[in-house]
């Protein structure tokens, strides 16, 4: 996961770290988008194949993965409201960075698939989820720590409204070095020293999705807060009941017993 997530984070920043006229506009997203299909794909086989996802797991990965799919057109992105990040939240709370990293791949993927939302965008929404749901597990207090009530519960709803807005922050990146004339004041510039560079970019960020960004924000808060401590209480009970990765026990065959 630790390679994936890095080169995912090579994906998003290149602007900033390729020299110009290494990418041409007319070839750069579909290759782009070839690359970083491959990489998620990987990601997923690689978590099965280390162990990382048992069998119990990938079940669980299959069923939060259709019902974020099937929650996602809901809200239809729609003044920003998305209601797919609150479960990404609290799935990489309960079940790890791994887990999170995975479920925000697979969820994006079938949703596209569900909503025709197939395109040169749908990898970077892919590793923007799978970021958002990897950085839950890394929270304080460790996946496997009982609920601590309200404080948890808060915790989970700032970190889903800051996420909102990384998510947009880092899908601008997928678009900007081709969606504005080179003559705009807020538009990538090859060849700017990246202080620079990196003030265009925060301009043309609160320019185009602030707004959006907030709605986003205010969903994840407000779906976390009411409907976070009941699914805590149900990813966490499940999560005993299948014994996510239990460790294998294998002993010899015991000695008849002595008379």
């Amino acid at each position: 996961m630790v390679p994936t997530a890095f080169l995912g984070l090579v994906a998003f920043f290149w602007p900033f770290l390729v020299a110009p006229g290494k990418f041409g506009s007319n070839y750069a997203p579909p290759l782009i988008f070839g690359v970083l299909l491959i990489l998620v794909l990987c990601v997923v086989l690689s978590e099965i194949a280390e162990g990382g996802i048992d069998s119990k797991a990938l079940a669980m990965l299959g069923v939060l993965s259709a019902v974020n799919a099937a929650l996602r057109p809901l809200g239809a992105g729609t003044a920003g409201i998305e209601t797919v990040f609150f479960v990404l939240v609290l799935a990489g709370r309960v079940y790890g960075p791994g887990f999170g990293f995975t479920l925000g791949c697979t969820s994006l993927f079938a949703s596209a698939l569900i909503t025709g939302g197939v395109g040169p965008w749908m990898p970077y929404q892919m590793f923007g989820c799978a970021f958002v749901g990897m950085l839950a597990g890394f929270l304080p207090g460790g996946r496997r720590s009982r609920a601590s009530g309200r404080r948890e519960v808060l915790m989970l709803a700032v970190y889903g409204s800051l996420s909102g807005y990384l998510f947009g922050f880092l899908l601008n990146l997928s678009f900007w070095p081709f969606s504005l004339d080179p003559g705009s004041s807020i538009a990538y510039l090859p060849g700017l020293p990246f202080t620079e560079q990196w003030q265009r970019y925060l301009a043309f960020d609160v320019a185009t999705s602030l707004g959006w960004d907030t709605g986003r924000a205010v969903t994840n808060f407000v779906c976390i807060t009411l409907a976070g401590p009941a699914v805590l209480t149900t990813f966490r009970r499940a999560a005993r009941r299948a014994r996510f990765r239990a460790a294998a026990r294998f002993e010899g065959p015991r000695e008849p017993a002595r008379r």
